[in-house]
């Protein structure tokens, strides 16, 4: 199997929690394969800019079940995300996520099965575009990345509003939209990932309705989320 997963047949998530990890932590590698049922080596956020170079080698060089995998690379027009690519192609993997997803044309360049991160607002009204990119086999979106691409300072309601701790409109339109691109285009959705580890009470609610919402799945950023 070639790491072009374009001539595959569609990659689907095997299960609902998805487990990001750092690409440059090695260690925790099958530690995480072992507890979720999808993981996600990351090369943006999670990793340093001056650790990105060892990232890659130690996903080159530490290789996890390919079916239960997925690599985020840097946003899609980046020599970041180039470099990212070629480190990719002395794998196995065959899906990546791109950070920051902006355009069609953008995760076009990948050549690889693609599910796009909306978190950003020109991301976020041009997510039926994106979707209907051919290599795009699912959609996933962030708050954090679009409330500060919108010069805002908080995706959730405090404790002092009325509705605390539940997203504030904008995220909860973007989040609808981001399902009903994936849905009008036959892709799997994954919804954010819920900040507040210590909030299972939250999470759990959150769930429960993505789930009611048709969402395949969850992006977790710890492993105590998983269950």
């Amino acid at each position: 199997m070639s790491a072009s997963g374009l001539s595959d047949s569609r990659w689907s998530p095997p299960g609902p929690a998805m487990l990001f990890c750092p690409a440059d932590r090695p260690d925790r590698y099958a530690k995480a394969a072992d507890r979720a049922d999808v993981v996600i080596l990351d090369l943006e956020d999670a990793v340093a800019p001056d650790r990105r170079d060892d990232a890659r080698a130690a996903l080159v060089a530490n290789q996890l079940d390919p079916d239960r995998t997925i690599v985020r690379i840097n946003p899609a027009s980046t020599g970041e995300a180039r470099r990212d690519l070629a480190a990719i192609a002395e794998t196995m993997y065959r899906v990546v996520l791109v950070a920051k997803a902006q355009t069609a044309e953008e995760v076009s360049r990948t050549e690889m099965q693609t599910i796009a991160l909306i978190e950003t607002p020109l991301g976020a009204v041009n997510v039926n575009d994106i979707a209907a990119a051919p290599n795009v086999i699912g959609l996933m979106w962030g708050a954090e990345d679009l409330v500060a691409g919108l010069g805002g300072s908080s995706s959730r309601f405090g404790p002092d509003e009325p509705r605390t701790g539940t997203y504030r409109d904008v995220p909860r339109t973007v989040r609808s939209t981001v399902r009903l691109a994936a849905a009008a285009y036959d892709r799997f959705a994954v919804d954010a990932v819920h900040l507040d580890i210590d909030d299972v009470e939250g999470l759990r609610h959150e769930v429960l309705d993505a789930v009611a919402l048709g969402y395949h799945a969850t992006a977790c950023i710890h492993p105590s989320q998983v269950a």
